[in-house]
């Protein structure tokens, strides 16, 4: 319980490694290097020890559950308002009303409300969370499945949460804390993010030695990593919004690290911006979520709220359909994706991070994170299609198409990454959550090994991605760069027995659509389909990169070598890892081992999560999704190793629809034609100049007629109110003044003989009257 508790430290440590990178690096023999391999590598440590903890967890919680019993005995008061009843015990009510039902009807608010039975016992052992019931509202079911197993004395495994928050910041009301929720996927998280993280810093120790900004990178790439980290450890959507815009940052900066370079920074703009685009929906849909949860931002009052239909589900569609626009920008799905191949312009260890584990599945986790609502707002149990399911298929499939026409081999890498990250959207949109999780876990390692085998064979080749006028030959000249690199692609190809095979494997199971498949949550015919396609577009241009890269002569210059072991021995581990991860989730009963599969320790089972059902593993589609890349293969090789398919080559410039087809291509769907020359180029040209016109003849018109208008009847107030009127007062006023005053100068002159003759006449004249008056 120490290390759920104080899981805080992982990103702790990286945030203080890039404050003290910041501040200390430049005066280390490494500058500042040294700090970031030491606290990553810490960071790994403790998640690996928590890790551990974390499957002791599960296994104490194996066991038959005890009736309906359900408690969250390890989640913090004032965490959430929903877990706080269940821990409770009796009753948990989930008033439709409260919890923000906005306008449902008397079913769906009848369906909200789950009876828990028994309380919190101290003595009795590790408490059990029964699962949500993932039956949609309105059909006035909520025993969950595993209550049912437990009233039949199956066993179950659940793997509850542990959450821990203090109190962040109040608002009238509402308070709002911030903390951490441990649990499979964020376990898991921690696990992947760092030990990619630990492996990207060694390479960049040879890979941007010498850079003029080595203690910037360094410091960025422990921010990056503790980002990240904070975002998978969120306890709400509040903290995640946090940490999805720190991830998003990073990248900008990271991306645009050679910044002098015009192309380079205009690829950090087109990351962030783009993003930006997405981030609305990010926003939008937590604010709905905030309030149909009852003024809350708890993960688990979300969760819990949509699981057990206290959420009206047209309120959960639309944030639902709002987050995957989030979705969309942040993991590189059409049709926000466009940004994600120019990111290609930061270093190759940047690349690596980005595309294995960290920003671009950020996405797949928010999903993953807030699954309730996208399975209930989507209706995603025994449906044959949704949003989320169609967005990934054609990502998957038209992302794997643009590799193709591309000559840079960062950029094939980087449509590989779309196309794999649209297989992941696919599966969490059929009800694979499993499925979708393990293919992230399995592909972080294989991918990481490509983007790093790219950069050691950059860094032989005078630091050039181009593979088909730079590259060539390289096989026997580097390799352990081939062999790693060989093995990776065999894992994205799905080829057996590598990793690639079983995670893909359970995504096209998943789809419910092969015949004889049993136990998926649906029938998705169109998305097998496409994800067909997708594999075997995948496995012929990933043959297409060794062609180029390995096959035939060196067409590059000077004289290329193997990289050093600060290369090498990550590329070794990383294609180690790629090649027997898939071992993590065999699909076959392990005897005593069965608790520690992939599926035991990181699907969440609770109230906080929907019950699924996991798909069968079908022989038959293994062999034929197995074919399927190896045809693949065996296209790409007769075609540039043998030169077969004579028909086709050249077809482009023999053949018009060939040759309209692959300027298509060639111009990425015309997507960035779009957005840039279209949308930014009116509102840059004809919007700017009609608002430049408007601003001079409508605005300024309205300023200048007033200003005119003004002048005017000022001119008048003087002319008639000021000079006639108030100078003509003032005028009158001072002439008689003046008058009098000269009447008065005749009288005072300051002659004292003047001042005596009019006393004496005065008295004279005084006398007389006297006498006269007397007389």
């Amino acid at each position: 319980m120490w290390f759920f508790r104080n899981v805080w430290i992982v990103p702790a440590l990286m945030a203080l490694s890039a404050v003290l990178i910041l501040f200390f690096g430049k005066r280390l023999p490494r500058k500042g290097s040294e700090i970031g391999l030491l606290f990553v590598g810490l960071s790994l440590v403790f998640s690996l020890l928590t890790a551990g903890a974390w499957l002791g967890w599960v296994d104490d919680d194996e066991g038959p559950t005890q009736g309906a019993a359900a408690t969250f005995s390890e989640v913090d008061e004032n965490c959430s308002n929903l877990a706080d009843e269940a821990r409770a015990g009796g009753e948990l009510d989930l008033d439709a009303t409260e919890a923000g039902d906005h306008g449902g009807d008397e079913t769906a608010a009848g369906a909200a409300s789950t009876t828990v039975t028994g309380g919190p016992d101290a003595t009795a052992g590790p408490d059990v969370v029964a699962p949500a019931s993932g039956v949609p509202p309105g059909e006035g079911e909520s025993a969950s499945a595993a209550v049912a197993a437990a009233e039949e004395g199956e066993e179950y495994s659940s793997t509850r949460p542990i959450v821990s928050c203090v109190a962040w910041f109040g608002s009238g009301d509402t308070s709002i804390s911030i903390g951490t929720m441990v649990d499979g996927p964020s376990v898991l998280m921690l696990v992947v993010v760092t030990i990619i993280s630990l492996l990207v810093h060694v390479f960049s120790t040879d890979y941007v030695k010498g850079d003029r900004r080595y203690t910037h990178y360094f410091a960025f790439l422990s921010l990056f990593t503790a980002s990240m980290l904070f975002f998978v450890l969120s306890e709400n959507t509040l903290q995640m919004i946090v940490g999805w815009e720190l991830v998003g940052v990073c990248s900008f900066a990271l991306i645009g690290h050679w910044w002098e370079e015009k192309p380079n920074s205009d690829a950090a703009l087109k990351a962030f911006i783009t993003n930006r685009v997405g981030d609305v929906g990010l926003l939008v849909g937590v604010i709905i979520l905030f309030f149909a949860a009852g003024k809350s931002f708890s993960i688990l009052d979300i969760n819990i709220a949509a699981a057990e239909g206290a959420i009206n589900q047209g309120v959960l569609l639309i944030a639902s359909l709002c987050l995957i626009a989030a979705v969309m920008s942040k993991s590189g799905q059409f049709i926000l994706h466009t940004w994600l191949p120019d990111a290609m312009a930061g270093p190759t260890p940047v690349s690596a991070l980005i595309h294995a584990a960290t920003m671009v599945v950020a996405g797949i986790y928010m999903v993953a994170r807030l699954y309730p609502v996208f399975w209930e707002g989507l209706s995603i149990p025994g449906s044959s299609i949704n949003a989320l399911a169609m967005v990934g298929a054609v990502t998957a499939l038209f992302g794997a198409l643009l590799a193709f026409v591309q000559k840079d081999i960062k950029k094939v890498l980087a449509y590989s990454t779309v196309s794999q990250l649209g297989f992941m959207v696919t599966s969490l949109g059929i009800g694979a959550w499993t499925a979708a999780m393990f293919h992230l876990f399995t592909h972080a390692f294989f991918k990481a090994t490509l983007f790093l085998g790219a950069g050691s064979l950059s860094h032989a080749c005078h630091h050039s991605f181009n593979m088909v006028d730079d590259m060539g030959g390289l096989r026997k000249i580097m390799p352990k760069t081939f062999w790693t690199y060989l093995i990776a692609t065999g894992a994205l190809a799905g080829i057996f027995p590598l990793s690639g095979f079983w995670s893909k494997d359970e995504i096209l199971a998943g789809t419910g659509s092969f015949p004889g498949t049993s136990g998926a949550n649906g029938e998705y015919h169109l998305m097998l389909i496409m994800l067909l396609l997708a594999a075997f577009c995948t496995a012929a241009y990933m043959t297409r990169t060794i062609w180029y890269a390995f096959y035939g002569e060196f067409r590059g210059h000077g004289h290329p070598h193997e990289s050093g072991p600060a290369i090498t021995i990550p590329l070794i581990i990383l294609a180690t890892l790629g090649a027997i991860a898939g071992l993590a989730n065999l699909p076959f009963n392990l005897g005593p081992m069965e608790k520690y599969r992939f599926e035991h320790f990181v699907e969440p089972v609770g109230l906080y999560f929907p019950s699924l059902s996991h798909a069968d593993f079908h022989p038959v589609l293994a062999v034929f999704s197995v074919a399927v890349g190896l045809s693949g293969i065996a296209a790409a090789y007769f075609y540039y190793w043998k030169g077969a398919f004579a028909p086709l080559q050249g077809l482009s410039e023999r053949n018009k629809a060939a040759a309209w087809g692959k300027n298509v291509l060639v111009n990425k769907y015309y997507f960035d034609w779009l957005y840039t020359t279209v949308i930014v180029g009116f509102v840059k040209g004809p919007l700017a100049r009609a608002a430049n016109w408007a601003n001079q003849h409508v605005l300024d018109g309205v300023v200048n007629g007033v200003g005119r208008g003004s002048a005017a009847t000022g001119k008048w107030v003087y002319d008639n109110v000021d000079q006639k009127v108030v100078d003509g007062a003032v005028n009158t006023s001072a002439a008689a003044s003046g008058g009098a005053g000269g009447v008065l100068r005749l009288i005072q002159t300051g002659r004292v003989q003047q001042y005596a003759a009019l006393f004496f006449v005065a008295a004279a004249v005084l006398t007389g009257v006297f006498v006269v008056l007397v007389g």
